[in-house]
């Protein structure tokens, strides 16, 4: 998608409440299509142009894209565009181009990615469809989101699963070691997330893939913060399955995720969901007894059914989006304001435990943090009744904050938090 001076000026008369003459003022001096170069994570210009195209009010300062990430215009208009069009004219079907988009997107092959509306849904997929029988071991993390943690508890309670637990440690080397430490001779399967929610450190997965592999277990992957944040490569990451979303870092529509499946993995996660595209269309029902066929030579076995125009529409002009940018100029950009959200916590000294780890491999656009004597759900209303948005973590018992940037968010932005945290 071309999103030219005539498309922002389309999509933000329909979106925005300006007038025509204040639209074209800002659509002439909004420059934010990097035409391939590289865009310093410094370049405040670029960036509060990128600004622009987002609908976000400026009496917020939104630092909590780590639970969604707002949509710019020109996906909000695609959305539009695409619903109006099925609307108008009848056209169905519009997905089939999203599932190759994505796959491009991430590293892997157009047959491997199945259409999700979320990543509990891709987990879900993934949980209830690998083999393991009662006693077997699943590896999570003490860190985990419910999405991931609810379906493996509830296998754990109806089939007898066994779920062991490690605590992301510091450095990346040191949660490759407590894994590692609790593999057994009846550990299945190692699913654990790329990023976890609670406190945004990156876990070293292509290593925890490796050591999976070498131990003969799955790995499967909640891959809910990654894309958008940083370049993904499933198929050098060596995952089995990585389920994510679009509507977190991907800028993408609410409602609409995607779960990869490796090829040669499909055939070991069970289908158990049929509809339009999940079989090879050699089903017949008037046979004595019916004829059942196989399923779809691809990751299309796992979803079917009629998918939603405009938010597919909506995913592919998000990534789209990404791509005018620069996916490194992106993850530049917010590992720089994260890092820049780091250093201001730690100028408190004793008042503010960070949480997320400082080693350079193991961070990005996401911290956890604790403010000394201060009740975190207290400090996160705080911060509401100061229009500055955050969110308060209580899961698992480790009753944090958390703040998470991305490239529409400034260092004014992470400044406004630090004066209610100096407050405190």
């Amino acid at each position: 998608m071309n999103f030219n001076r005539r498309n922002f000026i389309r999509s933000a008369s329909v979106l925005a409440a300006l007038s025509f003459s204040e639209i074209e003022t800002l659509a002439a001096r909004v420059q934010w299509n990097s035409d391939g170069k590289t865009i310093a994570p410094d370049d405040e210009v670029y960036w509060k142009n990128v600004r622009k195209q987002f609908p976000l009010s400026t009496d917020w300062a939104y630092l909590n894209n780590g639970t969604f990430g707002p949509s710019p215009y020109p996906v909000i208009e695609a959305m539009r565009a695409s619903q109006m069009d099925a609307d108008q004219n009848g056209n169905y079907g519009s997905y089939e181009h999203t599932p190759p988009k994505i796959a491009k997107f991430v590293g892997a092959n157009d047959d491997e990615i199945a259409l999700m509306h979320n990543v509990t849904e891709g987990i879900n997929t993934v949980c209830w469809g690998v083999p393991l029988k009662k006693g077997d071991e699943v590896i999570l993390t003490t860190h985990e989101h419910v999405g991931n943690a609810a379906p493996w508890m509830n296998r754990q309670k109806l089939h007898g699963i066994v779920i062991k637990k490690y605590t992301p440690a510091s450095t990346a080397d040191e949660t490759l070691t407590r894994i590692a430490a609790l593999i057994t001779k009846k550990t299945r399967a190692i699913a654990t997330p790329h990023i976890p929610c609670t406190q945004g450190q990156i876990l070293p997965v292509k290593e925890i893939c490796r050591l999976a592999k070498d131990r003969g277990v799955f790995a499967l992957i909640d891959g809910a913060h990654g894309p958008g944040m940083m370049k993904i490569d499933l198929h050098d990451m060596g995952c089995d399955t990585y389920a994510s979303c679009s509507h977190k870092w991907m800028l993408g529509p609410k409602g609409t995720g995607f779960l990869y499946v490796r090829k040669e993995f499909q055939n070991t996660v069970q289908a158990f969901y049929g509809g339009g595209g999940t079989d090879d269309d050699n089903w017949d029902i008037m046979t004595n007894p019916v004829t059942t066929g196989g399923y779809a030579h691809s990751a299309h076995r796992y979803f079917g059914g009629t998918q939603a125009n405009g938010l597919y529409a909506g995913v592919n002009a998000s990534i789209d989006f990404l791509e005018e940018i620069g996916i490194e100029n992106i993850h530049n950009r917010v590992k720089s304001l994260g890092k820049y959200t780091q250093d201001r916590l730690l100028e408190f000294g004793d008042k503010v435990e960070l949480l997320t780890p400082t080693e350079e491999s193991s961070r990005c656009a996401v911290n956890g943090f604790k403010i000394k004597g201060v009740d975190p759900k207290q400090f996160y209303d705080v911060c509401v009744s100061n229009k500055v948005r955050i969110r308060s973590v209580p899961e698992n018992g480790l009753n944090s904050l958390r703040v998470s940037t991305h490239i529409y968010n400034s260092k004014a932005d992470v400044d406004r938090l630090m004066d209610l945290i100096k407050k405190a």
